[in-house]
């Protein structure tokens, strides 16, 4: 073996150990952050259970988180909700008048709507409006050390941060998810009425969608909008309370739209394995 070689081979051996190195510790984090933030999640089930954890401050901090969360979300909502009515509801009225299929609305209408695109889109908004202020709150809270107060304190920011906020995002994402829905379909349902495409009335309408939801659909629909709200509740505090004090807010925010897009999309997926 030559010189060159045996200089060579160590050089490999060392951009081999640096690339592992890289790997093992970005999986090392990510599989850390996914653990605690699985355990976090199943600390506010448990612990919005127990009527000893609902103190006053706890109470206060949830109807004004759950009123925030609704009214920031409202419009957003039902604006995408009118967009949606007229771009699906009207498109899918549309189309099955000319082929003569009108009865099958409600078939598709829920596989499309109810199953998948509701609970997505809700949670989208839920994170950009809701869950962009729970981060800079708490990010602000965390980088001022009040969180480190609390715990010299004796109280657990559990149950006085992050459990009223995964509670109050669960119902606004149950809520949300109800109101878009029926938002949608009426908005649809008007245009394609305005424009004589639709033959039936909105009774009739309603009455081929509900024939057409499954009864499963009763039970998933609002587990997985409950659970959409509390992901992205979770994947927010969490961001924010494990955030390093070099964090600077707009990286902090960036990683939390991430996180939270990915938790939506997962939850959504996981549900509809389910069906």
């Amino acid at each position: 073996m030559t010189a060159i070689d045996t200089a060579a081979a160590p050089r490999r051996h060392s951009r081999l150990q640096t690339w592992l190195a890289w790997l093992g510790r970005k999986t090392r984090i990510h599989t850390r952050f996914f653990l605690m933030l699985m355990a976090l999640t199943a600390g506010i089930v448990i612990e919005c259970g127990r009527p000893s954890s609902w103190r006053r401050p706890v109470q206060r901090e949830f109807w004004r988180v759950l009123h925030f969360a609704l009214k920031g979300s409202l419009v957003p909502t039902c604006f995408i909700a009118l967009v949606g009515g007229i771009g699906m509801v009207y498109q899918a009225l549309y189309w099955l008048s000319v082929l003569g299929e009108e009865a099958s609305i409600g078939n598709i209408l829920v596989a499309v709507l109810v199953r998948e695109l509701a609970p997505v889109l809700v949670g989208v908004i839920l994170l950009g409006r809701a869950g962009a202020v729970t981060l800079t709150e708490l990010g602000q809270l965390h980088a001022g050390r009040q969180v480190r107060a609390l715990r010299m304190q004796g109280l657990d920011p559990l149950l006085f941060l992050v459990m009223p906020r995964g509670v109050a995002f669960a119902l606004a994402s149950y809520t949300l998810g109800i109101i878009f829905v029926l938002a949608t379909l009426l908005f649809g349902f008007v245009a394609g009425s305005l424009l004589g495409i639709a033959d039936m009335s909105i009774w009739s309408f309603l009455d081929n969608v509900l024939r057409a939801t499954a009864r499963s659909d009763f039970v998933l629909f609002p587990l997985k909008m409950l659970a959409i709200g509390l992901m992205v509740a979770a994947t927010i505090c969490m961001t924010a309370l494990a955030a390093e004090t070099h964090d600077r807010l707009g990286v902090l925010m960036a990683r939390g739209f991430v996180r939270g897009i990915l938790a939506v999309l997962l939850t959504s997926v996981l549900f509809s394995l389910m069906v």
